[in-house]
């Protein structure tokens, strides 16, 4: 990248922490040589860290020392009124102050959503953030949103996930007109409930959008679609799901190879072919959700995440900042939720 850009990484969410998060973040510096790091968190737990980092690192990491932390079970509500002297807060402000670019966390979802809707606001439109991330397909990869910052959409809020979801697939995909689907029980169009249903209705309305339609769990996996909304509730459970199945297959691979000896001879061949599929279907490589229509780049990391899949989102955070998606969005919003009426 050419311009330089700050990333605030809040280095004390998640299930690990510091010991996670500023690793990765170093990691991250030597990846992006234009990037800058602001590490939010306590200094005290910190600095021993960055005790033996490289002076020419060190000079691109300014730290913000933050008092508290938001608790994985902490209620969002809470963590909004009590928490201001927090390393998600603080690093959510630094943002919307302009001291940085993005912000990257693996901590509490619910408190990063309502911490983000009230620090950064929403984009003028949206009512409401939705999580999206990648999920690996037949034809390579598809945007699935919302992956679980609202449990209950009416059909308006999966209307606007669709327009947040295209523009981004036309920023960060270079697709022109992404194939947008809404995730259902049945692609027939009497399946579903009133809500999806209206939603279909209001989607096939709208001028711009590239909707085909309803589309089914397996067909997400399949690639009939770019880009695959519904609610959070929903979108949760089925990606939750795939990575599940996912570790579940690559466990039973290792289980099958390793049986025998004429077993473990055939791995060694196959080597090459195990690791590829373990790539594709590692929900590690994928880590990094994007939370649209804020006024400003959030990351999310999985709570659970280690030093290299930390990276990734940091990547992501990376990539979006280059972009500016929260403007790109901005710019056609008001093409896409007010179309031109035809003349009579």
């Amino acid at each position: 990248m050419t311009a330089p850009y700050c990333i605030a990484v809040d280095a004390m969410g998640g299930d690990f922490g510091p010991r996670i998060t500023v690793p990765a973040a170093l990691d991250a510096l030597r990846r992006h040589p234009s990037l800058n790091i602001l590490l939010v968190g306590h200094q005290q737990q910190i600095l021993p860290l960055l005790k033996h980092c490289d002076s020419a690192l060190r000079v691109r990491i300014e730290l913000l020392h933050a008092e508290t932390v938001v608790a994985m079970n902490e209620r969002p509500t809470f963590a909004l009124r009590r928490r201001q002297d927090s390393s998600m807060y603080m690093a959510l402000q630094s943002v919307a102050q302009g001291r940085a670019q993005a912000c990257v966390s693996a901590g509490n979802t619910g408190a990063l959503m309502v911490l983000g809707r009230g620090i950064l606001q929403m984009l003028p439109g949206i009512d409401r953030p939705a999580i999206t991330s990648t999920v690996p397909t037949a034809a390579g990869h598809c945007h699935m949103l919302d992956l679980g910052a609202n449990v209950d959409c009416s059909a308006e809020h999966l209307l606007q996930f669709a327009i947040m979801g295209s523009v981004m697939l036309r920023a960060v995909e270079r697709i022109e007109s992404p194939t947008v689907a809404l995730l259902n029980i049945g692609a027939e169009e009497i399946k579903g409930n009133e809500q999806v249903k209206l939603a279909s209705r209001l989607l096939t309305e709208r001028t711009g959008l590239n909707y085909i339609g309803f589309i089914e769990g397996d067909g997400v996996f399949s690639g009939e679609a770019d880009l695959v909304v519904c609610d959070g509730f929903v979108g949760n459970i089925a990606l939750k799901s795939s990575e599940g199945l996912a570790r579940l297959i690559s466990c039973k691979v290792r289980q099958s190879f390793s049986r025998n000896l004429y077993r473990r001879l055939l791995a060694l061949l196959a080597r090459p072919l195990i690791r590829e599929l373990q790539q594709q279907l590692d929900p590690g490589l994928h880590n990094g959700a994007s939370l649209l229509g804020l006024q400003g780049i959030v990351v999310k990391s999985h709570g659970g995440a280690n030093h290299d899949c930390f990276g990734y989102a940091i990547d992501k955070a990376v990539a979006e900042a280059e972009m500016n998606i929260p403007e790109r969005i901005s710019k056609q919003l008001e093409h896409y939720l007010y179309p031109p009426i035809a003349p009579e």
